[in-house]
């Protein structure tokens, strides 16, 4: 298996993904650069991940959007290559029409850092195949703008055909008011684009990857991008709605 990890001007989560991604034995991760105006051959899965992109200046993920690297990304994700945004990842990949909807600030208004639970809601993807349905993780946020929305349309639609992947929950798998941190639309953590090879996420998996950091619940992720790849080496098929 082998991932890239895009690397932008203020990424800071990089290392951490590339890190995690190249746990399991026969995996291997390398850094693109954002200038980039190829992706090497090989790459399996490229990961947009966390931090602050430019600073986050004009907005979450918006100038990021106009990266050479990004216009191959889309290109590797319309060709059904794996991508996974994670937080800023995530705001990326709606800025570059890869998903819909868009990540608005928390409805406290404040960043949000901590532990939270997520059920998984569709464990028939690329993302989740080793995980259970209804499972409950334990994955770690840290965002100021984590709220998931969209159009009542966009919704229905993403509900309707399977397309939520986690939904922020309590211990036991509830889906409640208070275990949402940031008030995001039908306490929605995580969906997939249509084909079902483009994951994005607003909590940490690469942060709970690894015994030794306390939890390895995001591991489980990573592990089911291994096992896909490797019981589907020639193109991937849509998981979406199975």
């Amino acid at each position: 298996m082998n991932y890239g990890v895009v690397q932008f001007p203020g990424s800071n989560c990089d290392h951490d993904a590339l890190f995690a991604s190249a746990l399991s034995e026969g995996s291997q991760s390398q850094l693109l650069w954002h200038k980039d105006t190829s992706i090497p051959k090989g790459i399996d899965c490229i990961i947009i991940p966390g931090g602050f992109s430019y600073g986050d200046y004009l907005r979450c993920g918006a100038i990021a959007r106009f990266s050479p690297i990004m216009r191959e990304v889309v290109t590797f994700a319309n060709r059904g290559g794996l991508v996974m945004g994670i937080c800023n990842g995530f705001q990326i990949l709606t800025e570059a029409g890869l998903l819909p909807g868009v990540l608005l600030k928390n409805t406290s208004l404040n960043f949000v850092c901590k532990d939270v639970y997520l059920s998984v809601v569709n464990s028939a993807t690329p993302f989740t195949s080793t995980l259970s349905q209804q499972s409950v993780i334990r994955i770690p946020i840290a965002h100021g703008e984590g709220n998931y929305y969209a159009t009542e349309e966009t919704i229905k639609e993403l509900e309707s055909n399977n397309r939520v992947v986690f939904r922020y929950s309590d211990s036991e798998g509830r889906i409640t008011e208070s275990s949402n941190p940031n008030g995001s639309i039908n306490n929605i953590a995580g969906i997939i684009n249509a084909r079902g090879n483009v994951l994005g996420m607003m909590p940490h998996p690469e942060r709970y990857s690894d015994a030794v950091l306390g939890c390895k619940d995001g591991h489980a992720i990573f592990e089911s991008l291994e096992l896909f790849t490797s019981s589907n080496s020639a193109a991937t098929v849509d998981m979406a709605t199975h």
